[in-house]
Parts: C-alpha cells; sequence; structure tokens
C-alpha cells in the first residue's frame, strides 16, 4: 500500500507464499530444511502436511519455540552440524528477525525466511484470509478475527501506515 501511494507498481508476495515458493524449490536438488518455531508439536505438524503437499522436500530438522539456553544450544550445533538449505523461523515479528540475525553465521549458505504464523497455518491450526482480504491488504483484520487478544499489537498499524505515509511526503 506504501509504494502504492508512492506511485510504484509491486506484486504482492505475502511471507507464506514467499516460503512455500522456496519449499517447493529445494525439492529440487535436494536441499534440506529445518522448521524452528511454534507451539510444541507445531513444527511436527507442518512438516507432515508440508511433507504430503512437497514428497521430495528433505526434511534436515524441527524445533518448536519454547525452548531453555540447554536446548537453544543444541539447536544452535544441529543446525551447524546440518547445514539445511532453507530454514524457515516461526518466532514471530521482531523474536524472529533478530534470531535469524544473531545466528545466520551458522549456516551461511542458508537462505533463512521469518515465516511468523505460518507453522500455524501448514499444521491446520489456523486458516489463511481469503484471497479477496488479501488482495485489499486486509489479512491482517482476520488474524484479528482469529486472535483477537492480538489487538494492542494491532494498534502498532496504524502508526506504522501513518509514519511511512510521512516519510514519504
Amino acid at each position: 500500500l506504501y509504494l502504492r501511494w508512492q506511485g510504484l507498481k509491486v506484486k504482492r508476495c505475502p511471507g507464506i507464499e514467499l516460503a512455500e515458493t522456496a519449499i517447493a524449490r529445494s525439492q529440487q536438488g535436494h536441499h534440506p530444511i529445518f522448521l524452528l518455531g511454534g507451539k510444541p508439536g507445531v513444527p511436527d505438524a507442518a512438516a507432515q502436511n508440508l511433507q504430503q503437499r512437497y514428497p521430495n522436500i528433505a526434511i534436515a530438522g524441527m524445533q518448536h519455540g519454547y525452548i531453555n539456553a540447554a536446548e537453544e544450544a543444541q539447536l544452535l550445533d544441529t543446525l551447524q552440524q546440518t547445514q539445511p538449505s532453507l530454514i524457515l523461523v516461526g518466532l514471530g515479528v521482531p523474536r524472529q528477525e533478530l534470531w535469524i540475525a544473531q545466528h545466520r553465521h551458522l549456516c551461511p549458505q542458508a537462505l533463512w525466511i521469518g515465516v511468523g504464523g505460518s507453522f500455524d497455518v501448514w499444521s491446520g491450526l489456523k486458516t489463511r484470509a481469503p484471497a479477496w482480504l488479501g488482495d485489499n491488504h486486509l489479512e491482517w483484520a482476520y488474524r484479528l478475527y482469529q486472535e483477537p487478544w492480538r489487538w494492542r499489537r494491532m494498534l502498532a498499524l496504524p502508526k506504522f501506515a501513518l509514519k511511512a505515509w510521512l516519510a514519504g511526503s
């Protein structure tokens, strides 16, 4: 929307679709993927669902996002040893971006993508917004409908839009 205000035409690409494109392409040439994030059991269910949809993907590993320091040390060791080609991190914004920035050096050849709540969708716990909402930049409203307790977080959206608009004018 901001870029449209600036007169630029760009194709919309939600993160979940970018990640799915990367997953589909990882099948070609055996590029293993690693799933990190979500509640216990969620990355396992997401991996199972993805394996059904993309039967030739190689899953290097998975780990839920509720880990202690010792478990994180083991996770970091696992990442360094397995060197997956695609690492999907679903820890929520901004935690996942900060985590990726801190640990990218462990797998420098990998593509790291912050996927937010995508594991919940892939596991079947949540559904994506209908296409017409996405096409009108209203996916946030659907997310708020699904998770009404997030309303305080959503207050940041109009503030961000106003700052972006003021910065561009």
